[in-house]
């Protein structure tokens, strides 16, 4: 590691919310500045500074020099520290205030404002209020600064330790050098790992009470990551034992200490005792509770018998629905809440169409929703009426982690039908019943065979099997899917049943199923880069018509590797803008990796790209249409997406599909993961992988053991209603 000593210049750029930041850096004896890079938190301009880091080469801008760790060197000489008082730094002091206050405390005048800023009134003229914005204005710039410097002496990334400046502002210093494991229980994720290498650092034992009970919420959490609601409560002091090598009866008193202080439910089951987070348990118990007061509520005035039905929905839509699909439509408009399940092609989308024209033609208010900004679209698309995502309807405030939408300040609407409901995880339903009012109808579409949801939680799959609402389950599939494929062959992974994979030719052109045989992870690779480069890409021309699937990020045929290849056989334009081992270029095919309320783009959101603007390091994509620019320290908001995940994939569909399946993917081989992969596809699927990967995947059906409550909640609410 090199060290340099300087003066800050001019700043060019600061990103207040991980303080990474460029700037000019003034070094003795030198007539030039240099830039340096890095995360420096509480550094302005004109400060000192003591900087560790190497060089590095910029493709555009050269030498920089990328710091490693920091520390501000504050002025000792009078002389310096007049200078450095009246520069500006500390917002509210200026030159003539500056003056007086080294004139009186000489050169304990940093000291006095950083400790003891009270003194500062012994200055005539200096009351009060001047003294509070003065120290306020020290905190604020040196806080920061110090916490940043106190975390790298710890060995934390400064990841962690934006976060933690972000949630205990002024404060953070005190609470990380004396309550290290509150950071357990406000910050999820990293918050037990980071408290407990300070703590450790710092004289904490391995047995105290504190770090014992951090590491069970730790582990709850770690949990719910996992999609569980609960975890055995023998299950978890075994892994809290591993984890923190304590004594099992002290990890035994810890965790009866955490049911007694409400920050774990302890439940009694059949079997076992369970362990829920205190905000789990309540999400589960609200579900329940508020399904139960919904359905407490008699529905009036929303019967139509099946020719009134027939009547509105050929004049509305020109359609003429089954038998199965009107008795359905009847049986719904008498049911406060209620569930449609179905696969693909069995008229899910049509009973939405329907019931929309039918709550319209009684005068109720529908809102349309779904868990994604993709589902939103394409559910919009397919009603021509407007749909949003579940965060918008309930206008969730990132920023304070708030849903604006509440029993508070429930929704205005009569009726709300969620599409693909199998994605909505427990915290996103119980946030979506709070805001329901009691005397509105309640309505979820999915396919329960799909994957669950990415949170924790089994929510649709639960409510059906508690038997406590009205399930209406689609099985008939018409005569247009019946002719089709991809359809039988998802019905048939659904039943356990192999898909076609033997070459079929229809009548009026190709066929819409195909299965390439091979296990070789570099050959399925270039296969599927030659089937999209050439045989696939004649009959689907467009960018975004074609999707690569596959179960894993890792390994040969993980989307990391695949979206490197893609982009060599698809789009070899010179150029491109850098950004954490990806270039984009014009024409690259990307994706959106987290919700930016701000840009209007979400999780999920795959857009090309427009146009790259080396010369002021930004990029454009095009979003359906709709352009978003990117600057290069925003870039690790995108990805390319050639390839993505199954998992990502869920909510959306696509004229073409390429599916990777090997047996190099078997810890993630499921029924429910291959169902869903074919299901994406509309016009024509690839499967490029082994029989024996495919059987596996259809043999397994361990969709099942995700531990939750939520089914025995309702049950129960089941059983006390009769």
């Amino acid at each position: 590691m090199i060290e340099i000593i300087g003066t800050i210049g001019t700043v060019t750029y600061r990103n207040e919310d991980n303080h990474y930041t460029i700037a000019r850096l003034k070094t003795p004896g030198q007539g030039e500045t240099i830039t340096i890079v890095g995360h420096l938190a509480g550094v302005g301009e004109g400060e000192g500074v003591k900087l560790t880091g190497r060089w590095v080469t910029h493709a555009r801008y050269g030498e920089q020099f990328k710091v490693e760790s920091y520390a501000v060197t504050l002025p000792e000489t009078v002389s310096g520290m007049r200078q450095y008082l009246g520069s500006g730094i500390i917002k509210g002091l200026g030159k003539s205030m500056a003056r007086r206050i080294v004139e009186h405390f000489g050169e304990n005048s940093l000291e006095i404002i950083e400790t003891r800023p009270e003194r500062l009134m012994e200055i005539e003229g200096l009351g009060k209020s001047k003294m509070e914005m003065i120290s306020r204005a020290w905190d604020r710039h040196h806080t920061a600064r110090k916490v940043m410097q106190f975390l790298q002496e710890q060995g934390v990334g400064v990841t962690h330790a934006s976060a933690i400046l972000k949630y205990y502002g002024k404060n953070a210093l005190k609470i990380l050098r004396e309550r290290p494991y509150r950071l357990a229980r406000d910050l999820p994720g990293a918050g037990f790992r980071v408290a407990d290498a300070i703590a450790l650092q710092n004289g904490f034992k391995i047995d105290d009470p504190e770090r014992i009970k951090s590491s069970f919420l730790y582990l709850l959490m770690k949990n719910e990551d996992e999609g569980h609601a609960f975890v055995p409560r023998d299950e978890l002091v075994d892994r809290c034992v591993d984890l923190t090598g304590a004594g099992r009866s002290l990890v035994e008193a810890a965790l009866d200490e955490l049911s007694a202080s409400k920050e774990a439910v302890l439940e009694k089951r059949a079997i076992h005792e369970v362990v829920y987070t205190k905000k789990m348990h309540r999400a589960e118990t609200v579900i329940a509770l508020k399904i139960k007061a919904m359905l407490s509520i008699p529905i009036m005035d929303q019967a139509m018998d099946e020719d009134s039905i027939n009547g509105e929905v050929l004049c509305r839509l020109a359609l003429k629905l089954s038998r199965e699909q009107v008795g359905i439509v009847r049986d719904i408009l008498g049911h406060r809440v209620a569930v449609i399940t179905g696969g693909p092609g069995t008229g899910k989308t049509t009973l939405i169409r329907t019931l929309c024209a039918l709550f319209r033609k009684l005068g109720r208010k529908v809102n349309l929703c779904a868990p994604t900004g993709r589902a939103a679209r394409r559910l919009s698309e397919v009603t021509h009426r407007k749909a949003s995502t579940l965060h918008r309807m309930l206008l969730y405030d990132p920023d304070s982690d708030i849903f604006n939408r509440n029993q508070d300040n429930p929704l205005d609407t009569d009726v709300v039908i969620v599409d693909e409901a199998s994605m909505v995880d427990t915290y996103l339903m119980y946030h979506l019943v709070c805001a329901l009012p009691l005397d509105s109808v309640l309505i979820l579409v999915g396919d329960i065979f799909q994957l669950p949801s990415v949170g924790p939680g089994n929510v649709l799959s639960d409510i059906i099997a508690s038997k406590a609402v009205a399930a209406f389950f689609l099985t008939r599939i018409f005569r247009q899917a019946e002719q089709s494929p991809i359809v039988m062959s998802a019905h048939a992974i659904r039943r356990g049943e192999m898909p076609m994979m033997e070459k079929r030719v229809k009548e009026d052109g190709p066929s819409e199923f195909y299965f390439i045989e091979c296990n070789d992870p570099v050959r399925m690779v270039a296969i599927i880069s030659d089937l999209c480069r050439c045989r696939i890409r004649n009959a689907f021309p467009h960018i975004d018509e074609i999707q690569v699937l596959t179960p894993m990020h890792k390994g040969e045929t993980g989307t990391i590797n695949l979206n490197l290849k893609l982009q060599e056989v698809l789009n070899d334009r010179p150029g491109g803008l850098g950004s954490h081992g990806i270039t984009f270029r014009t024409g690259d095919k990307v994706m959106h990796l987290k919700n930016n309320y701000q840009k209007e783009v979400f999780n999920g959101d795959i857009g090309v790209v427009d146009e790259v603007i080396k010369s002021e390091n930004r990029l454009v994509v095009d979003y359906d249409g709709r352009l978003v620019e990117y600057d290069i320290l925003e870039l690790d908001e995108l990805t390319l997406a050639y390839a993505i995940s199954v998992h990502k994939s869920q909510g959306s569909e696509y004229p073409a599909v390429v599916l990777a399946m090997s047996t190099m993917h078997y810890p993630l081989l499921r029924r429910n993961l291959l169902y869903t992969a074919i299901t994406r596809g509309k016009k024509l699927v690839v499967l490029v992988g082994s029989t024996r990967a495919v059987e596996i995947a259809v043999h397994n059906n361990k969709t099942h053991l995700r531990m939750t409550g939520l089914k025995e909640r309702c049950r129960f609410i089941q059983e006390n209603c009769h």
